[in-house]
This record gives C-alpha cells, structure tokens and sequence, in this order.
C-alpha cells in the first residue's frame, strides 16, 4: 500500500510542477538527459523533460523528471543512472526491466519499480509490437551530474 501512495504522490507532484514548468527549465533538461542512440534494429526511446529543480531542503542533490516514450518494440542501450535514485512510474503500455544480477520483470501501466544508485539497467524495453509505452521517471541525483551514462560499445 506504501508502494501506491508513493506513486500516486509521486505522480500528483509531477503532473503539477509540470504543468507550471517553464520552458527555460525544459531546455537545461535538454542538455542533460540525452536519448540513446540508435544502434541496433530495435528503435529506441526518445525522453521529453518535465521538471529539474534543486531540493531546497537537500543541499547538492536536485530532482528531475522526464517522460521517456518507447515506440512498438523499442530498446533502451544498456546504462546506468550514476549516483541518481531512479523512480520509474508505467504511464502507459508494457516495459520488461532487468537490473544486473536481477532477473527481468515486466510492468504494467499504473506498476512502478526504483533503482539504487549505481544500478546498471541491462535492459528496458517494450515489449508490443504494436503499442506505444511510456514511462514517467524521477530522478533524486547530485546536482550537475549526467542523469544516463549508456555503456560504452566493444
């Protein structure tokens, strides 16, 4: 019960700040949550900022958050979110998540999971071939740090 409290308050603060964000805000998202590049022959996901501010009670740490589209049968690369929490919130669709040395689940809309700093994310994908997903994330980082690293090709 904790688990949807913390969502659905999660999801309210979200849908308010976003919807008095200003489009500077948007921009400096922008520049620090970049979308993984196409790599394969699955397509990827495409990320669109709602909100960066730093806590005025933490010093150093700021929160983000950013709506990230899976198209039909999309693929994240491989990567890992540094020293943020991540919050992942399933808005709409079917996403299979799998964290190293965790096996994969899937999530559906209104399903939720986090990860710990440093976690290294070995997969996200959609898993439609016909369906759309999306997902609300809420980053909790040090304030400048890069919010996705993807793994580096061999």
């Amino acid at each position: 019960m904790t688990g949807t409290r913390i969502a659905g308050g999660l999801l309210a603060i979200v849908t308010l700040t976003a919807a008095t964000a200003c489009s500077a805000s948007d921009q400096s998202v922008h520049a620090k949550t970049p979308t993984a590049a196409v790599t394969s022959k699955h397509p990827t996901e495409t990320a669109k900022p709602l909100l960066q501010q730093a806590l005025p009670n933490v010093k150093g740490k700021t929160f983000t958050s950013v709506v990230v589209d899976f198209p039909p049968k999309a693929r994240a690369v491989p990567h890992r979110h540094g020293k943020a929490f991540v919050y992942a919130y399933v808005l709409e669709g079917t996403v299979r998540s799998r964290l190293a040395g965790k096996p994969a689940s899937t999530y559906r809309q209104g399903e939720y999971w986090v990860e710990r700093p440093g976690a290294h994310h070995v997969l996200t994908e959609n898993i439609s071939r016909t369906e759309r997903a999306k997902l609300l994330v809420v980053y909790v980082s040090n304030t400048g740090d890069k919010l996705k690293v993807d793994d580096p090709r061999s």
